[in-house]
């Protein structure tokens, strides 16, 4: 199986939701996202998961938080939703005091990271083959000139 690292660091990733896209066709795209949900609630998303990963690169909730431009309260919410959610906890939190408190990623933590990056790849490439079928359909109407002119009319 596949490494749960990155292939770039969690700071350098996008904090807004990915959509995973084709090229333009012409005047089309494909786009889409992709969530875990359970029972209704949703559990992990990309920026569940670009959250996780700070949280192993930092360390803290805190820092976690601060490096995507959020509030420690969402974070916390967050973290607390997935960690109600799965079956085991994701994050391991202690308490503050003289040396401040901190938070890991349990073992299942990782997993859940590597299962999401590997299930976000394979939806980014069923995107990528959906788009190659879209030109297909699209270069046989009247008027279509290439992938990059759309329709002509």
């Amino acid at each position: 199986m596949k490494s749960s690292k990155p292939r770039f660091k969690p700071e350098e990733k996008e904090v807004q939701p990915a959509d995973a896209s084709s090229r333009r066709v012409g005047q089309y795209a494909i786009k889409g996202r992709v969530w875990i949900t359970c029972d209704e609630e949703t559990f992990l998303g990309y920026g569940r998961v670009v959250l996780l990963e700070r949280i192993k690169e930092y360390g803290s909730i805190t820092k976690a938080a601060k490096s995507m431009d959020m509030s420690y309260r969402h974070a916390w919410e967050l973290v607390e939703s997935m960690n109600r959610l799965a079956p085991t906890p994701l994050v391991d939190t202690s308490i503050g005091g003289t040396g401040g408190g901190g938070a890991a990623l349990t073992p299942t933590g990782e997993k859940a990271i590597e299962l999401f990056w590997e299930l976000y790849g394979h939806f980014k490439r069923y995107i990528d083959t959906r788009h190659r079928a879209l030109i297909n359909v699209l270069a046989q109407e009247p008027g279509w000139t290439g992938e990059t002119d759309g329709p002509q009319g």
